[in-house]
């Protein structure tokens, strides 16, 4: 080909960057309260935080991505889960310290620039900021063909929050016969998808779009259920019971992120029969002939939160599973699986 180059030539679509900003305006505006500040500067976005009654107020910023999940997606609605993912997995970041998620940026990185499938994204986490009540304040998409291929999507997300330095919780309080609480995550969240997809896909050879005994529709249905938001729930048991220390169950599983949660001195043993582990785990487990502490130190195993409380006060945490409790010595042992 000879003759003048072009942005467009080289592969990067400037009209249709365009026409995306423009899709998905009403979208973001939808998640700003007062809070958020008009100005025509459009590098940065504005925000005055307004919550009442704090002393010494302190930031807490988090940054996480949703994996290899994003090759699972295949159509607007796929797309529309993976927004609500990263949302998900970032202002659930900001919970084990008690902070009250503020605002959201993302980036999206894609080979071609499609807006129909980025606005989807965009729906996906505008919804997903207006349940934990922060502003999707803004973000960057960048088409780039030389380093992913036409359909290729990465995605990464960036939250902040506020938390009073005086409502901090405390790990060092803690101590045996302390009471651990669970929330039941929604399936796999965004985590061990590389592992799962291993197992199910190219070991077990089952078909995405099959449905299979024990789940509601199809694998890829399963597969694709959004991460839990534990907003409301993680900031009640803050205000009306108080927690000594929580995780977010992601990276290193169940078992590695209840054991980080510990001081020296202590473990935790969680029963089994306490809360339900959804179908597609075992499903995973014997399609990849995988031991029971490889799937506890790469999935939720079915808990997508675990917090610490006073066990005198542990009754009063509505909506949450009395899950195990903390013992003398050290480890977790969840009755299938140790470390």
């Amino acid at each position: 080909m000879t003759g003048p180059l072009s942005y467009e030539a080289a592969g990067v679509d400037v009209p249709a960057a365009g026409r995306f900003v423009e899709m998905i305006g009403p979208i973001v505006r939808s998640t700003h309260g007062d809070a958020v500040i008009t100005h025509p500067s459009h590098f940065a976005g504005l925000i005055r935080p307004d919550f009442p009654g704090m002393e010494d107020p302190l930031i807490a910023a988090t940054c996480d991505g949703v994996g290899t999940k994003v090759l699972l997606a295949s159509s607007s609605a796929h797309y529309e889960g993976l927004g609500r993912d990263l949302v998900a997995m970032n202002v659930n970041d900001l919970l084990p310290l008690g902070a009250r998620p503020l605002l959201f940026l993302d980036y999206l990185a894609v080979g071609k620039l499609r807006p129909e499938r980025l606005e989807a994204v965009v729906r996906g986490m505008a919804a997903a900021c207006r349940e934990a009540h922060c502003a999707l304040l803004g973000g960057e998409t960048a088409e780039m063909p030389d380093v992913y291929s036409g359909d290729d999507i990465e995605m990464a997300g960036f939250a902040a929050g506020l938390i009073d330095a005086a409502r901090l919780p405390d790990p060092a309080t803690i101590g045996p016969g302390d009471a651990v609480l669970g929330l039941p995550s929604t399936g796999l969240h965004a985590n061990g998808f590389s592992l799962a997809r291993k197992a199910l896909l190219e070991r077990g050879s089952f078909d995405l779009e099959a449905p299979l005994p024990g789940l509601d529709g199809t694998l890829g249905d399963t597969l694709r259920i959004p991460t839990a938001i534990y907003v409301d729930q993680v900031l009640a048991l803050a205000d009306d019971v108080g927690f000594k220390a929580a995780a977010h169950i992601t990276g290193g599983g169940l078992l590695g992120r209840t054991a980080a949660m510990l001081p020296d001195g202590v473990g935790m043993r969680i029963d089994p029969d306490s809360y339900a582990r959804p179908r597609i785990f075992a499903l995973i487990a014997a399609a990849g002939d995988i031991e029971p502490g490889e799937m506890a130190t790469t999935f939720n195993m079915g808990l997508g939160f675990v917090a610490i409380v006073d066990p005198d006060r542990a009754a009063q945490a509505r909506g949450w599973l009395h899950v195990g409790e903390v013992v003398e010595g050290g480890g977790v042992d969840l009755g299938y699986a140790s470390r």
